[in-house]
């Protein structure tokens, strides 16, 4: 919203190279609201397995933007599941809205306009995980998905 009217954001798929130095901001942003650990394990991106991703098609890039400045990204990582091989399965990696961009359809816009494209691309199943103290259940149920497993995570050491 800008002095209350909402601005309506625009959906694009883009590549790595085109969003990657706006990216970083949000990327901090999104590491310092939701992530645990945060002593033990620092925000520390591996660009080369991104760009290695994208060059072979499995990297999809999603964001939203408004005036054209980046205010939130959904990304994929899209593969053959070893138990379904008729399928393929895009796995969000990670999903992020700029707290500015939180209000009005702008995330349920931004999942709706990944999935039509991941479909396009012959993707059959996509899975979106959630972190249980940051959930947005209601949303993806609102959006068709069915919750279908429970993670747990042990901070094992430093490798």
């Amino acid at each position: 919203m800008l002095f209350g009217v909402e601005v309506q954001a625009k959906f694009q798929q883009e590549f790595l190279s085109q969003c990657k130095n706006e990216a970083i901001i949000l990327i901090e942003d999104h590491w310092k609201e939701i992530a645990i650990n945060k002593e033990q394990i620092k925000l520390n991106p591996d660009w080369a397995t991104y760009e290695a991703l994208e060059k072979s098609g499995q990297l999809s890039i999603f964001t939203a933007r408004i005036n054209t400045k980046l205010v939130g990204y959904f990304v994929t990582i899209s593969t053959l599941n070893p138990h379904y091989r008729d399928h393929v399965f895009a796995a969000n990696d990670v999903l992020y809205l700029s707290r500015s961009a939180r209000r009005g359809w702008t995330g349920i816009k931004l999942i709706k306009f990944a999935e039509q494209c991941l479909k396009n691309d012959g993707v059959s199943v996509m899975t979106i995980n959630t972190k249980v103290h940051r959930p947005f259940d209601s949303i993806l149920k609102r959006c068709g998905f069915e919750q279908a497993e429970r993670v747990y995570l042990k901070f094992l050491g430093k490798i």
